[in-house]
């Protein structure tokens, strides 16, 4: 008897033509793309969701979820399986500190009676949230200020980590030991996030590709989306980059990682340094 896995290098073949209409689905719906001669990395992510649902082709699964009414939940195990989700707590750390040394006070002072928002756009496990949470608490701001951190990722496994909160050692490779010291505690099968810095994070899912749903996010002035368009076909990024702009106050400022760049596909933002770090920044008039 075949295992799965015999039985998807034997049977289980992702051909060209269906190659291309896996792709061009999946990049309607989740903006992410798989250029050419990425067949096998594609094939590798859905063979497990193919094989459990019973087909015994890439073109059934294909069908399923271009026509199925009851797709929903089907699309939602493909992001699962598309999620990556390599992270680590203080990341890029030069972007967190112009938030909390420079824009954070800035915004207060512009607007002192209102709440400010702060969207991490991509959570996945959590770590980038986590980490503003942990500056912002360092520098007492949660003490002066009302500061909401909302936290999102299309991807239902990401959001249920996050919310979980317990991180293994790689996790903590940048993360002074003092730090992990005060805001985690041993935990089975890691250490475990404290209960006060969790609940400054409202963690949900979002997709960036629905345009409704970014609309009403993005009116945050600070965006952390870093480390997703360099899964994105350049129309993809135009659209989000274009969503996130439209909705931002004014003025704003847009955090991407260092790999990637909005300047010749969203020119829009202009590209500024904040200390040691690159932000794109939404300033009008």
């Amino acid at each position: 008897m075949l295992s799965p896995m015999q039985f998807y290098s034997e049977a289980l073949t992702l051909r060209e033509k269906t190659f291309v209409l896996l792709r061009d689905l999946i990049h309607e719906r989740y903006g992410i793309y798989f250029e050419e001669g990425k067949e096998q990395a594609l094939a590798d992510k859905l063979s497990g969701l193919v094989l459990e649902r019973g087909f015994d082709s890439f073109l059934d699964y294909y069908y399923l979820l271009k026509y199925d009414e009851n797709a929903e939940q089907e699309w939602r195990r493909v992001m699962d399986v598309l999620s990556v989700g390599e992270t680590f707590f203080y990341r890029e750390v030069d972007q967190i500190r112009a938030v909390v040394d420079t824009l954070v006070p800035g915004l207060i002072a512009e607007r002192p009676a209102e709440p400010l928002f702060i969207w991490s756009a991509a959570c996945a496990s959590g770590e980038e949230p986590l980490s503003l949470a942990m500056a912002l608490n360092e520098a007492g701001w949660f003490d002066r200020h009302t500061i909401r951190i909302v936290a999102t990722d299309a991807s239902d496994r990401a959001i249920a980590r996050a919310r979980q909160g317990i991180y293994r050692e790689w996790s903590f490779r940048n993360l002074s030991q003092d730090l992990a010291d005060k805001y985690f505690e041993e935990a089975p099968g890691g250490r475990k996030i404290s209960p006060a810095l969790q609940e400054r994070v409202l963690y949900k899912r979002l997709n960036l590709m629905d345009r409704e749903a970014v609309a009403e996010t993005a009116k945050a002035p600070i965006i952390f989306c870093r480390n997703v368009f360099i899964y994105f076909s350049v129309d993809a990024i135009r659209r989000v980059a274009s969503a996130f702009y439209e909705r931002m106050p004014n003025p704003a400022y847009l955090f991407i990682s260092s790999s990637e760049s909005l300047l010749r596909i969203y020119p829009a933002f202009q590209l500024e340094t904040i200390g040691k770090a690159f932000v794109y920044v939404k300033k009008m008039g």
